[in-house]
């Protein structure tokens, strides 16, 4: 049997991990922008159901809807601050030679 290399693997540069943290950046921001206008809609729109079981289940989908855009919005965020912290690490590192024969 022959053993399978591990394929090369290059890291991305840096100015790659910037453009993708810029637009990752962007949509959490564009993303929060749409949390807070949706929270504010849904504080300042009262419920005007008549049963308990339809102001439970309106008030469970505003809950989903709110936390489903944060969601969104904590996930873009943390994915820029990764690939800023990627940059920096791939601007400071050494590259490597593998002397491997």
């Amino acid at each position: 049997m022959t053993q399978a290399t591990p394929p090369e693997t290059t890291l991305p540069s840096p100015f790659k991990c910037l453009t993708g943290a810029l637009i990752a950046g962007t949509m959490s921001i564009g993303m929060y922008t749409m949390t807070s206008k949706i929270a504010t809609t849904f504080a300042t729109k009262p419920m005007v159901q008549k049963t308990n079981m339809a102001i439970n289940i309106a008030a469970a989908l505003r809950t989903l809807v709110v936390g489903s855009t944060a969601l969104g919005t904590v996930t873009c965020g943390i994915i820029a601050i990764g690939l800023i912290g990627l940059a920096i690490q791939v601007a400071f590192s050494k590259p490597r030679s593998d002397a491997k024969s």
